[in-house]
């Protein structure tokens, strides 16, 4: 009896045990995962997967990451998400660690969401039900909802662009058109704002719409001063967009 006790007992201490090994585990990850996430700056989340393509990811991930060098603002936290913790690979084949599964972690608070396009945005991507889940889900708090190229399609299908005025790769407007018959999709301009969605056309004008984004947030002194920093020569004036007011 006395050792059936012990064994017993064993087995609990060991339950217990493992159990604050898990949990040690997740926190430490958690930690790691956060760490580059510094208070007090905006939480801008950029959307990946297989497929995407390097320019709209990279354009507005370098003029949202610069800010961190700029003084007296309140700048950006830039991280990459997905629905897995292995490598994705990009269109042009970068390989990219993602900094969160939205699947399985415990995300922060995104105040910028940025859905750079992919290979399969006009097709299989939008049957992603988890993915489309996951961004209406971030849509209910974020301050500002943006798309490059084709990354309008995935708001599209959130639902989230109903009664707004949108773009996207200019290639691709009739076929948006077709698609969601409902929404008022624009020609002629590089971006559009409406409300917190901005939706860009994509390519090397995906820096355009970012710096947009920063000078509307910044003043146009910063956006300058970032565009400066990329040469890249910076009027708004100059743009052919479209701001709903």
């Amino acid at each position: 009896m006395k050792n059936a006790f012990l064994i017993v007992l064993i087995l609990i201490l060991g339950c217990q045990s493992k159990k604050t090994e898990i949990k040690h585990e997740i926190l430490t990850q958690k930690v790691d995962k956060y760490k580059n996430i510094v208070s007090g700056r905006f939480n801008v989340a950029f959307l990946i997967m297989d497929g995407t393509y390097n320019t709209e990811l990279t354009a507005p991930f370098d003029i949202f990451q610069h800010t961190i060098f700029r003084e007296n603002i309140k700048a950006m936290n830039v991280f990459t998400v997905a629905n897995t913790d292995k490598s994705i690979t990009t269109f042009e084949g970068m390989k990219i660690t993602p900094d969160f599964n939205y699947t399985k972690d415990v995300l922060p608070k995104i105040d910028i969401l940025v859905i750079p396009s992919a290979e399969h945005h006009l097709d299989t991507d939008l049957e992603d039900e988890v993915m489309i889940r996951f961004v209406q889900k971030v849509d209910k708090e974020a301050t500002f909802m943006t798309s490059h190229c084709d990354g309008a399609f995935v708001l599209a299908k959130a639902g989230l662009l109903e009664g707004k005025v949108a773009t996207t790769f200019p290639s691709d407007i009739d076929k948006m058109r077709v698609s969601f018959p409902d929404l008022d999709i624009r020609k002629d301009v590089l971006f559009v704002h409406d409300d917190k969605y901005i939706t860009s056309a994509g390519g090397a004008k995906s820096f355009e719409a970012a710096l947009y984004l920063t000078e509307y947030l910044y003043g146009v002194d910063i956006a300058k001063s970032l565009a400066k920093g990329l040469v890249i020569d910076w009027d708004l004036e100059e743009i052919p967009h479209l701001v709903v007011k």
